[in-house]
């Protein structure tokens, strides 16, 4: 390509980012009036169907939020940050998912053919909590994530806090009580910094799970989460399935785990991986745990020789640098 037709090129790469970045700056939504009255959940989902940057005016104590119905993220959006502020609590009470984002449901809209590599929505959550979802019986593209579940585009997860999350209690491949992730933009990893998981429950992956997701988690805590399934994966004869990946169960064939200065404490899973359930089924997928701690997770069915509250099949063993620790 000439010069010319190369800065045309970038000219209207730009010209379309900055008018995709306009929309999403008119379409920037507060939740709230300044009180926590006016914080309800319709405001909620409202904000987070318009995209842009979501943020709260509910006064200035911590507020809790209850939600009467998921807030479901459109695909047409190219950005949806929702920033609590450090002040606000997202809650399922007990009976719903929280938020939803999905670029394959043609409910949310359908935007492109190659739905399961679609580039946007990226979906940001930072300085909130999520607290009480629970994703219980929900079918669509296999449940899991009682507070978050995500398909395509990006997902960020800053400075978050997921406490007494659930999704269903068997199966084989169900899970991530918190969060389910299906499919990033280009194999990206999703990005975890300075978050917390404790309390959560489901089959696999009482804090996250994913299918060929690859995941960077920094700075994070995962605490009394568990894999409450029966039978693993596949099911045992005569069992429903799952118990895998007390806090953390990654799935599929290539796809990584970049853990670093992170801390997974009393997690337990009642078949494999009291606090990491790793298989990568083409033996493809690799682990660094770098300046992290893992102690007293158990696996009450199995783990990995060596590696205590890990179950881990892939390419070569985690590498454990910087002073990691696994304490049984």
């Amino acid at each position: 390509m000439d010069g010319p037709r190369r800065r045309a090129c970038v000219a209207a790469a730009l010209a379309a980012l900055a008018a995709g970045a306009a929309a999403d700056a008119a379409t920037a939504a507060q939740v709230g009036r300044g009180t926590p009255a006016s914080c309800t959940s319709a405001a909620v989902e409202g904000a987070v169907a318009r995209g842009g940057t979501v943020t709260f005016d509910c006064g200035p104590a911590p507020v809790t939020i209850v939600m009467r119905r998921t807030a479901k993220v459109r695909n047409t959006s190219r950005t949806v940050v929702i920033d609590g502020g450090g002040l606000v609590t997202l809650s399922g009470a007990g009976r719903r998912r929280i938020l939803y984002q999905n670029t394959c449901d043609r409910a949310q809209v359908w935007t492109t053919s190659h739905c399961q590599d679609q580039a946007t929505p990226r979906l940001v959550v930072r300085d909130i909590t999520f607290a009480a979802g629970d994703a219980t019986g929900e079918a669509v593209d296999g449940g899991g994530g009682g507070a978050i579940f995500a398909r395509g585009g990006r997902l960020e997860i800053v400075r978050a806090r997921f406490t007494g999350n659930r999704c269903d209690r068997t199966g084989p491949d169900v899970g991530g009580a918190a969060v389910r992730v299906l499919d990033q933009h280009r194999d990206r990893p999703v990005r975890v910094v300075g978050s917390t998981f404790t309390g959560g429950r489901c089959a696999n992956g009482g804090a996250i799970s994913s299918i060929g997701v690859s995941w960077a988690i920094t700075g994070s805590t995962f605490t009394g989460n568990r894999a409450v399934g029966r039978g693993a994966n596949p099911a045992r004869t005569g069992a429903p399935g799952g118990g895998s990946g007390g806090a953390i169960y990654l799935d599929g064939d290539r796809f990584t785990l970049d853990l670093r200065r992170s801390t997974l404490t009393g997690n337990t899973a009642r078949e494999g991986g009291g606090a990491i359930f790793f298989v990568s089924n083409d033996r493809t997928g690799t682990a660094r745990i770098a300046a992290s701690t893992l102690r007293a997770n158990r696996s009450l069915g199995f783990e990995t020789a060596g590696l205590p509250g890990i179950f881990f099949l892939g390419a070569r063993r985690p590498a454990l640098v910087e002073g990691t620790r696994l304490i049984p």
